[in-house]
Formats: C-alpha cells, sequence, structure tokens
C-alpha cells in the first residue's frame, strides 16, 4: 500500500511541475504579443454621399453623421468592434473612456 502512496504523490509531484512549467510557458507567450502593433480606431457615425456632394465640401461645411448626439462610439481594435465609449477631453485633447467591452463570444459571433 505504500508503494501505491508513493506512486501516487510521485504523479502529484509530476503533474504539479508540468503546471508550473505550463504556467511559465503562458507567460512566456503572453511576452510574445504585448509589443505587437495594433491599429485603434474610433467611430463618431457614417454618412454616405454621392460624388458631386463631396466635391461641392469646403472649409467650414457641415457633414452630418448617422449617430445622434449622446450615442456610445465604437472602438474598434484591427476593424474589429471590440467596446463602446464616450468622448473625453484631456488636457486640451480629445479621449475616448470605455463605458463597455463587448462580450467575447459576441465578438466572435460578428466574425462570421
Amino acid at each position: 500500500m505504500d508503494d501505491l502512496n508513493d506512486k501516487v504523490e510521485e504523479n502529484n509531484k509530476a503533474n504539479a511541475s508540468k503546471d508550473n512549467e505550463s504556467a511559465k510557458n503562458e507567460k512566456y507567450d503572453m511576452d510574445l504579443i504585448l509589443d505587437l502593433p495594433l491599429d485603434v480606431s474610433v467611430e463618431l457615425g457614417k454618412v454616405k454621399m454621392p460624388v458631386n456632394e463631396l466635391l461641392q465640401l469646403g472649409r467650414g461645411s457641415i457633414v452630418e453623421l448617422s449617430k445622434p448626439v449622446g450615442d456610445p462610439l465604437d472602438i474598434y481594435i484591427n476593424k474589429k468592434l471590440i467596446a463602446k465609449g464616450e468622448v473625453v477631453i484631456l488636457e486640451n485633447k480629445f479621449g475616448i473612456r470605455v463605458a463597455d467591452i463587448i462580450n467575447p463570444v459576441d465578438r466572435v459571433k460578428s466574425l462570421g
């Protein structure tokens, strides 16, 4: 019976060692992607217009966008909708406050 307990204990130690290596590998794997550049864009709204209207735009022209004031802005990473946010002003610069992160299940569904 002691031999069986010894074998179980050895097996548990081996599994714990593998788990530690796996955790180290996962950390290392994450380190590989942390410096990858991503394109982040924020969409205020959209508009479709014919070329002749586009050509008539000049300084001071106003282009009406599809989103009403107060609606959350769409935040895209590499052209994939990731979150919703709102405009903030920080030290005379525009910024975005993330208000809601899109559920990962919904993100996967949008890929198809």
